[in-house]
């Protein structure tokens, strides 16, 4: 297996991890752009364009686009967050050329009117779907209470009013302030032939015209508090809290996650035991978020209304215990090789190691094989546990309950 990168002279990062030995090939644009880069008014372009990549160029309509994506049997797809939208696609080693050279000539969409008017009531009605749907209306209202007027409390999908204003010159406005070459890393791993792959993103992606996009890093201000949101026709009520975390640049941000793992992993936790294996709770869980320059902590449970109110109790009564008792040496161990565990076992998919690269890049990360990551989870120790749990207090945090119950309240 070897690693080799590659810089065009416009800017265009191609990174890849090649192994002759696979038996397929995963390939994405990782563009780094999204939420965060948007102003009120244009909220959930992001999202939106994400959607036009696929809807033609000026070389190919919306169905050749998906109909040679189907006949080279890939599995492909895209997704946008609050920093981040990407492209890929996994397929067999023989379609290498050809999925580059696809992938390539979507990222200079078309914008035809007539299908962005078609997805725009696509995106609204997905909007209104979510909406209805708890947690994701919670967790939209979590990340705006939480991150307040910081950038990253904006939603990745939008409002209804934003997403109906939107038209395709202003689409295409934020296109060419975001998607420069020099903004875009294309990632590979698998069965690549990375000259052959240097020489066809050069031919497809070099004429791309560079420019220097900027993004705003400061520290969010985080917010505290309750908010309780009504859903009347929710059988569940969902308890979802934020608390501050590492970015993505700080160290520490390791030790956070095999915390995280420790009190909130879907086995063995102590979430786990407090509320799966009482019966307290259906699910519970706890994931860390490290952005650039902001990072949180997320912890969720859902459960029946009627044990709500005891179990956002017996959370805070866990969280209280845990900044005051500390973590023992033995969970760190279990949890350190349970992280370890599944590093490697997710490095077996092309894919996953496809993620990895491009997702250490959007970190401005260098790159690091399976073997290095699993040693600096492998590495964290004790002391650097209690140093998260002091400088990230969990029983600090916004708190945002959806779900029938009316007369939630916090605890004391």
């Amino acid at each position: 297996m070897e690693y080799r990168q590659h810089r065009l002279k416009n800017g265009l990062n191609i990174l890849a991890e090649c192994n002759p030995q696979a038996y397929t090939s995963a390939f994405g644009f990782f563009v780094r752009t999204g939420a965060r880069d948007e102003t009120s008014e244009i909220s959930g372009v992001s999202h939106f364009l994400e959607h036009m990549v696929f809807k033609g160029t000026p070389n190919r309509s919306a169905a050749q686009v998906n109909l040679e994506l189907d006949e080279m049997g890939s599995s492909s797809n895209a997704r946008t967050g609050e920093e981040s939208t990407i492209y890929h696609a996994a397929v067999l080693p023989e379609f290498q050329g050809q999925v580059v050279e696809l992938l390539s000539d979507i990222m200079r969409p078309s914008l035809r009117v007539d299908d962005f008017e078609t997805e725009k009531q696509v995106i609204i009605e997905e909007i209104k779907m979510y909406d209805d749907q708890p947690p994701y209306g919670g967790y939209e209202r979590m990340m705006s209470e939480f991150f307040g007027e910081h950038p990253l409390g904006q939603s990745v999908l939008g409002t209804v009013d934003s997403v109906s204003g939107l038209t395709p010159e202003s689409m295409m406005s934020y296109f060419k302030e975001r998607y420069s070459p020099s903004n875009i890393c294309f990632a590979g791993a698998g069965k690549i032939d990375f000259d052959k792959l240097v020489e066809d993103l050069d031919k497809h992606c070099g004429q791309w015209t560079p420019f220097s996009p900027e993004r705003s890093t400061k520290t969010a201000d985080y917010q505290t508090g309750f908010v309780s949101m009504h859903k009347p026709n929710s059988h569940q009520q969902y308890i979802l809290q934020m608390a501050a975390g590492p970015s993505s640049a700080q160290q520490i941000r390791f030790a956070t996650a095999v915390l995280c793992s420790i009190i909130g992993d879907d086995s063995g936790s102590r979430l786990y035991w407090e509320f799966l294996d009482s019966g307290l709770a259906e699910s519970a869980g706890m994931g860390g978020y490290d952005y650039q320059g902001s990072g949180a902590v997320m912890t969720f449970i859902c459960c029946s209304p009627e044990q709500a109110q005891e179990n956002l109790g017996r959370l805070a009564q866990l969280q209280q215990s845990i900044r005051k008792e500390g973590i023992t040496q033995k969970e760190l161990n279990l949890a350190k090789r349970k992280i370890a565990s599944h590093i490697v076992l997710a490095s077996e998919r092309t894919n996953s190691r496809m993620f990895s690269i491009g997702s250490q890049w959007l970190s401005e990360e260098s790159f690091k094989t399976v073997a290095e990551i699993a040693a600096i989870y492998e590495s964290v120790t004790l002391d650097q546990i209690h140093e998260a749990l002091a400088a990230f207090p969990l029983d600090q945090n916004m708190t945002v309950t959806v779900g029938p119950c009316e007369n939630l309240v916090a605890p004391n």
